[in-house]
């Protein structure tokens, strides 16, 4: 299995590379109170596998168990992912997670089963989201609408294996990674309306920054700061 480069390899390379992944990432970036380690592991893995960079998932998938995120709700995200980063994604990083459970002893029954009992829909927001995108794209691309509302908003969203905050979560963290801006504000909301407090979105762009790249994060912060702005001036 390939295996990120150790500290000691970076610095034969790139000793400033060293220093900013030692000094201002993992001893500083990673230790920020304004996000659990548990969130910051979500984000990162997310970025990860939206953007098929494997060297550095061991590492990831690793510090992921280390920090609280469940075998289950790993594999939820890779299953998640498959639909917003695309399957060769998932594919790549279900290879990667499977040497790290073998290692950790993880089995087949601490994850969620494929059929599950779902999550309570809530029909009166889903009708109406179901019903602007097909008068938006119904005539486009029948079969993606179709798609998008028998699979992903009636089955993979109400999956219990990930909460709906966390599944949010994974979503804006892998759209922003990509740069797929014009798909955030309807994410966003969603995460923030699924308990995802502004702070914590804020500080997601921070951890993004460093690993989806500062242009990535400064194309989507005026939609996050649109989001902010209306929301604190809209009755909740």
């Amino acid at each position: 299995m390939q295996e990120s480069p150790s500290l000691a390899d970076l610095k034969s390379v790139s000793p400033a590379f060293e220093r900013y992944t030692t000094q201002t990432v993992l001893d500083g970036l990673w230790m920020r109170p304004q996000l659990s380690p548990r969130d910051r592991s979500i984000v990162t893995l997310s970025v990860l596998i939206a953007r098929g960079q494997a060297v550095e998932m061991p590492f990831h998938f690793r510090l992921a168990l280390d920090n609280a995120v469940k075998p289950a709700e790993l594999s939820e995200m890779i299953t998640h992912l498959a639909f917003y980063s695309g399957w060769a994604n998932a594919t790549a990083a279900a290879g990667m997670a499977k040497r790290i459970f073998d290692e950790r002893h993880i089995t087949e029954n601490q994850l969620a089963p494929a059929d599950v009992a779902l999550l309570p829909l809530n029909e009166a927001g889903e009708k109406q989201r179901a019903q602007m995108v097909q008068e938006n794209f119904g005539a486009v691309a029948p079969g993606v609408v179709q798609y998008t509302t028998d699979v992903l908003f009636r089955d993979l969203w109400l999956r219990p294996g990930l909460a709906p905050r966390d599944r949010s979560l994974v979503t804006v963290s892998a759209l922003v990674a990509n740069g797929q801006v014009a798909q955030i504000t309807y994410h966003l909301n969603r995460a923030m309306d699924n308990g995802l407090t502004k702070e914590e979105a804020s500080e997601t762009l921070t951890q993004l920054a460093f690993y989806a790249g500062w242009p990535n994060v400064f194309s989507a912060m005026p939609v996050f700061k649109d989001v902010f702005s209306k929301r604190a001036t809209s009755p909740q």
